[in-house]
C-alpha cells in the first residue's frame, strides 16, 4: 500500500527524481535565475514580495539543498554550487528581470542575493548588479537601428560625391582633350608624362 505523504523522506526514490526533474525544469525554462540567502520574515511579508515579483514575471522557488546540490552538479550550472549552503530560494524569470528583481529585493533585508545565472552566464551579486545598469535589449536595438539608419543617407551623399567628384575630372579631361585637338597633339598628356622623367 502506497506510503502516506507525511511519511515520506528524501530517501523516497520517486519523490526526490521528481523534485530534481523539477529543479532541472527550472534550469532549462528560465533566462534568468537568481540565488538568494532566506532568513526567517513573516509569512504575509513573503506572499507581499512574491506579489511584487510576480508583476514582473518573476516567481519565487523554495528548494532544498538536498535535491538543488546533486542537480547541479551534474550540470553546466555546477559553479553555482558554492552558493547553496543555507536556507536558499531561488528568484526565476523567462526574462531577463535584474533590474526590477533588485528594486523588489532592495525593500526585502531578509533576502540576500548571492549570484545569479543569467542567459547561461553565472554572474556574482556585483556582477547582476552591473547587468541591471546596462539598457535593455529593446534600446540598444533601438539605438542600432538609428545608427542603421543614418548609413543609407551616408553612403548615398559618400556616392554623389564620388560621382560628382568623377564628373569634375571626366569635365577636366574633355576639356584638356579638347585643348589638345586645338593646340598641339604631339603633347603628352599629363598622366602619361608623370611616369617619364
Amino acid at each position: 500500500s502506497p506510503r502516506p505523504i507525511a511519511a515520506r523522506s528524501l530517501q523516497d526514490d520517486g519523490y526526490v527524481r521528481l523534485l530534481r526533474r523539477q529543479v532541472e525544469e527550472v534550469f532549462r525554462d528560465n533566462r534568468m535565475i537568481a540565488v538568494c540567502q532566506f532568513n526567517s520574515m513573516p509569512d504575509e511579508d513573503v506572499v507581499l514580495m512574491r506579489h511584487y515579483l510576480r508583476k514582473h514575471n518573476i516567481e519565487v522557488k523554495f528548494v532544498l539543498n538536498e535535491i538543488v546540490r546533486p542537480v547541479l552538479s551534474q550540470s553546466k550550472y555546477k559553479n553555482l554550487l558554492p552558493l547553496f549552503v543555507a536556507r536558499n530560494i531561488l528568484l526565476v524569470s523567462p526574462e531577463t528581470k535584474a533590474k526590477e528583481m533588485l528594486r523588489v529585493l532592495k525593500g526585502v533585508p531578509q533576502i540576500n542575493l548571492l549570484g545569479a545565472c543569467i542567459d547561461d552566464t553565472i554572474l556574482s551579486r556585483q556582477g547582476v548588479e552591473n547587468f541591471a545598469k546596462l539598457p535593455s535589449l529593446e534600446a540598444s536595438q533601438g539605438q542600432t537601428v538609428g545608427a542603421l539608419a543614418l548609413l543609407p543617407s551616408q553612403t548615398s551623399s559618400l556616392l554623389q560625391r564620388g560621382s560628382a567628384h568623377l564628373t569634375a575630372l571626366l569635365d577636366q579631361h574633355i576639356r584638356r582633350l579638347q585643348a589638345g585637338e586645338t593646340g598641339s597633339p604631339a603633347e603628352p598628356a599629363p598622366a602619361q608624362s608623370l611616369g617619364a622623367h
